[in-house]
Parts: structure tokens; C-alpha cells; sequence
């Protein structure tokens, strides 16, 4: 066994001898607050109003359903065991993987973090909040040549006055989008839910640096994920190379004590712990509001309709990708 994967698979061993933190009680409070109690008997307080809120009424349109949610610890496990199996082949063909990644940013995750559409924006996501993917970083440097091509190309008229591969502010990533929107370039930006398209259109520059001031890091990770899919056309290897890397360290290091994620289900006034796991969304706990009004009827009639929701939305989440799989990426 090599150095390499002889440490890997002590972190692994390390970190999953830690007990995860598995929630034994959950309530709604008369403070609006949602407490939770762990098995280890630790606990956490979220504000109801701080909250993601689902309206979801039980109609799921054929369209992406995103939840901020976290990543399942059987989920990570696996990826880490799929780490070490790939560590562990020495007949890897590089000359084959070097040409999947330069296909596109899909097809140099996939491998790596698996799932669907939805695991990819996830994981895109949480490297972007974990600090570990930056659209400044060194390789996402542009080289400051005086150089341009002859014939001049579309390609370099679009990005030659951007510091980076990709735009790395809102003025620069707003003219690219409309070009793109216009000459139907925007390929996966259409599988991505229209909150995030309206959050992207609705931020200006100073709105983002106010999110940044008030540590409002989701929407910033959204902003940055819309930002390297519009330069991600413009990627070399290198690049692509980095994202992956950055992706595959946030995930590998993903901390099986990360806080549950609520979500409020606003039509059956419901808290909903879940989870992303192998095969989508995953309920872990729900707590009704006012529930000791409810009948033991009432709560199961609720939980098999959210339930019912739930596995619609990884259906359509599932169906919406793969149809549109083969009109933007290459098999």
C-alpha cells in the first residue's frame, strides 16, 4: 500500500470512528425556534424565520427542486471508499482522464462525487461555502499576455478583459449571461432552479460584497456556482483540474458533525430535517407546528403526502437531467 493511500485510509478510519451526530428529538417551541437533541445529548436552536421555507403544496413542476440540505454520512462514506479504490488502481489511464476532464465540468465531477444534477449543485455549492473552491484562486488566473488570435475570435473578444477564466464580478458575469441566454449557450444554467437564476440577476456588485460583510455564504456559493458555469466554456485542463481537486477535498472533508438542515414546509406547517444521500432528498425527522393539537391521523395523513412530495421531487430532479443530459454535455 502506497504512502499516499495508506494516509488516506487512516483519515477515513479516523474520522468515521466518530459518532455521528443522530437526532433523537426534534420540537417546535412557542419561540418560533426549532430545538433539536442529539443522541450524544448535545443540541441546537434555528430560528424558524432564518429557515429555508418550501411551499411546496404536493404539485411538482418539471422543473429542479433545490434544498440547502446536507450531505448524508452513508453518501460521504461512499465517495471515500470510491477515493480509495481509485487510489489503488495503478492502471489508471491518464491519457483517458485527462480527456474526460476537458469535456466539461460534469464530466470531471461525476466520477468523483456521483448522484445526479442535484448532488453536483450541492457539492458545488458547499466547496464554494467551505472556502476550498475560489473563482480567484492562482490557476484561475488569466496570463497577462499581449497576445490575440488571428483571426480574432468571438471567444476572445468576450473574455479579454477578464482578470480570470472565468467572470469574477457581477458586471462582467451579467454581459456574459445575456450573450449567452441570447445565442442559447447557457446549456446546464437551465437545469438550475429560477431562484437562483432571479438571486443571479437581482445582485449587483455591491449587493454581493454586502452578502459577503453579513456572511450570507449560501447565496455568494449560488452567485460563484452561476459565475464558473458561464466562464466553464472558456476552462483549459488546468482549471478543470483545480475545480475537481477543490470539490473532491471539500467533499473527502465534509464533517460528519455538520449541523442537520431544516427546511419549513410552509403548506403542512412542518420542520423537516433531511438529507442528501446516494439517491436524493432523504427525511430524517419532522416535527409538526401546534402538533399536540393533531390527531395521530392527521400526522400520518401529513407525513405520507410530504413523503410522497419528496420522492416526486427526486423523480422529476432525476428525469429533468437525464433528458437534458445529452443536449448539453457529450457522452
Amino acid at each position: 500500500m502506497t504512502k499516499h493511500l495508506l494516509t488516506l485510509v487512516i483519515l477515513i478510519s479516523a474520522t468515521f470512528n466518530l459518532s455521528s451526530q443522530e437526532i433523537s428529538d426534534m420540537k417546535w417551541g412557542a419561540d418560533f425556534n426549532i430545538h433539536i437533541t442529539f443522541s450524544n445529548d448535545s443540541t441546537s436552536i434555528h430560528d424558524v424565520k432564518a429557515l429555508y421555507h418550501s411551499t411546496n403544496d404536493g404539485v411538482v413542476n418539471n422543473v429542479v427542486t433545490y434544498y440547502p440540505v446536507a450531505l448524508d454520512p452513508t453518501f460521504i462514506k461512499n465517495l471515500k471508499n470510491k477515493e480509495i479504490e481509485s487510489l489503488s488502481n495503478n492502471n489508471v489511464n491518464k491519457e483517458n482522464k485527462s480527456i474526460d476532464k476537458s469535456r466539461n465540468l460534469w464530466g470531471a465531477l461525476h466520477p468523483h462525487i456521483g448522484g445526479d444534477y442535484i448532488h453536483f449543485i450541492n457539492c458545488l455549492i458547499y466547496s464554494f461555502e467551505a472556502g476550498n473552491l475560489s473563482l480567484t484562486a492562482t490557476l484561475m488566473t488569466r496570463p497577462n499576455l499581449n497576445w490575440k488570435p488571428d483571426p480574432v475570435t468571438e471567444a476572445y473578444l468576450r473574455t479579454k478583459n477578464w482578470e480570470y477564466y472565468v467572470p469574477d464580478n457581477q458586471k462582467l458575469a451579467k454581459k456574459e449571461f445575456k450573450i449567452q441566454k441570447k445565442q442559447d449557450e447557457l446549456g446546464d444554467i437551465n437545469l438550475l432552479p429560477s431562484t437562483f437564476i432571479e438571486l443571479f440577476n437581482s445582485t449587483n456588485d455591491k449587493k454581493y460584497y454586502e452578502m459577503i460583510r453579513s456572511h450570507d455564504m449560501n447565496k455568494v456559493a449560488i452567485i460563484d456556482m452561476l459565475r464558473l458555469m458561464l466562464g466553464s466554456k472558456y476552462l483549459a485542463i488546468e482549471q478543470i483540474d483545480y475545480i475537481q481537486n477543490a470539490v473532491t477535498k471539500s467533499v473527502m472533508h465534509y464533517n460528519i458533525n455538520h449541523l442537520p438542515s431544516v427546511i419549513i414546509f410552509d403548506t403542512y406547517n412542518a420542520a423537516v430535517a433531511m438529507t442528501l444521500d446516494e439517491n436524493g432528498y432523504n427525511i430524517e425527522k419532522v416535527v409538526f407546528n401546534n402538533e399536540e393539537q393533531l390527531s395521530q391521523i392527521e400526522i400520518n395523513d401529513r407525513l405520507t403526502k410530504m413523503e410522497a412530495v419528496i420522492s416526486e421531487i427526486n423523480e422529476i430532479n432525476k428525469m429533468v437531467f437525464e433528458k437534458n443530459l445529452k443536449n448539453y454535455y457529450i457522452k
